[in-house]
């Protein structure tokens, strides 16, 4: 299959084989830049020379799971939901899973601008070319990019390359994290990796398996999803997004990376479409290494938030229709009394990162007239 436009090739073409795997240039001198799905610079007055850059293998094995670094950091992202109630560890690999126009984008774009890393590497993977102008300028922004190095491969480009994307992405951030940095890997998205593997799988003959997903995507997606994480050097926290087919959580694709991961995010289309940004649904999203990186009152009050936003949940309905009376209940009456105090903390403009200190202090004051 082709890396690239196949126009001028024919019987009779010469081929000659490299006899090397494919290598990728990485080096602090991509920082600020754009490149496509094989690592080649699209800024035309840019170039990757052998003397600033270091050659690095496209295929990486993931660090040996006795070497890592066991994660015990928070990751701040800026973005309060997340902060206080989906806590984030240095090294975490976190899911954000939605369907399509929820905010995937702009949720990755605050937390490239935001956040507490010192790198952040996006790869952007089957994307349509005119929302990646718009995520560079409206979401990332020049704050944001110029700590950051973007992979693109548009919808429109061979499936080897959108799959080469995924790879070089995640090399890159490889780079750094060796440096000693923190670095965030921000994939956009899974799903569209998934897709390419799917095409070339069944050009070359394998056997369609669940929803025409070949099996080779299942064996594909831990291989790329491990090598993020933490090394005796440094550490690479993972944002995956995962575009999820008829905003169904158990299809295949999501199924099999939400298994993977150490946690995920779920946008709401609900939340979206009532103007909620973050459109984050707290209920069924969970960061599992949350526990272990916050203290005992933090830990509390998440979880207060937690149970009044369930109690609601439960009795929305009564509520609405105003059959429900006061009284009835005091964990739907605390929730009701709580509910516009807890809806105003966890929305957030996408122009205004929060620190952690900030996401602390807001998150003690939810209840600060509660004994």
């Amino acid at each position: 299959m082709p890396l690239g436009d196949t126009r001028g090739v024919g019987p009779g073409c010469f081929v000659q084989a490299l006899g090397e795997p494919f290598f990728v240039k990485a080096g602090s001198g991509l920082l600020g830049k754009v490149l496509d799905g094989l690592g080649r610079p699209l800024h035309e007055d840019f170039e990757i020379d052998d003397l600033h850059f270091t050659s690095l293998p496209v295929e990486n094995e993931p660090p040996n799971p006795l070497e890592r670094m066991q994660i015990s950091e928070v990751m701040v992202t800026g973005v309060r939901a997340i902060d206080t109630l989906l806590t984030c560890g240095q090294g975490q690999r976190i899911g954000i899973f939605s369907g399509s126009g929820v905010g995937k984008s702009t949720l990755l774009g605050m937390i490239a601008r935001y956040s507490g890393a010192d790198v952040s590497v996006i790869g952007l993977v089957g994307e349509r070319g005119r929302e990646v102008g718009d995520f560079l300028h409206n979401d990332l922004g020049p704050e944001g990019l110029k700590r950051s190095v973007v992979v693109v491969s548009t919808s429109d480009r061979p499936a080897l390359e959108r799959v080469k994307a995924a790879y070089v992405s995640t090399t890159i951030a490889e780079y750094f994290r060796d440096q000693g940095l923190k670095v965030i890997l921000m994939m956009d998205s899974v799903t569209r990796f998934a897709m390419a593997l799917r095409e070339i799988g069944l050009a070359i003959g394998e056997p369609p398996a669940t929803k025409g997903y070949t099996p080779s995507v299942f064996a594909s997606l831990p291989r790329l999803l491990e090598r993020s994480g933490t090394s005796q050097h440094g550490s690479i926290t993972g944002f995956y997004t995962v575009l999820v087919d008829g905003d169904d959580l158990n299809e295949p694709v999501s199924d099999a990376v939400r298994g993977i991961l150490d946690g995920h995010i779920v946008l709401s289309r609900e939340l979206a479409a009532q103007n909620h940004f973050p459109a984050i649904d707290i209920l069924n999203s969970v960061s599992r290494l949350m526990p272990f990186l916050i203290d005992e009152e933090h830990k509390n009050r998440a979880s207060r938030v937690r149970d009044l936003l369930a109690a609601y949940r439960d009795s929305e309905d009564l509520i609405n229709i105003g059959a429900y009376v006061k009284g009835s209940n005091s964990r739907v009456d605390m929730a009701i009394a709580y509910r516009d105090r807890m809806e105003a903390f966890l929305r957030q403009d996408m122009n205004a990162g929060v620190s952690w200190e900030e996401s602390c202090k807001a998150l003690r004051g939810l209840f600060n007239d509660l004994p």
